[in-house]
């Protein structure tokens, strides 16, 4: 089902209808397609590793890093003018 931002608001209980028939609504916000709706059954189902992630681990080897709220203090102090 397709659903407009409009139609949330107008038709929700269609809406809720298409989700309890386990049907996907995709969002559309000016004719563009915006987001999905799916049902929760569904939304719960993910086979992503975050190891797989390509950015993870990127800051591994980062020496500066080690204590991390150090580091995040020092880079809030104020700069010197």
């Amino acid at each position: 089902m397709e659903a407009s931002v409009l139609d949330l608001r107008k038709k929700m209980k269609d809406v809720m209808s298409a989700i309890d028939r386990h049907e996907r609504v995709i969002l559309t916000h000016r004719g563009r397609q915006r987001a999905v709706i799916l049902p929760l059954g569904e939304a719960t189902k993910s086979t992503v590793k975050v190891a797989d992630l390509p950015a993870f681990g990127m800051w591994a080897k980062r020496t500066e890093i080690a204590d991390a709220v150090a580091f995040v203090k020092k880079l809030r102090e104020p700069r010197g003018n």
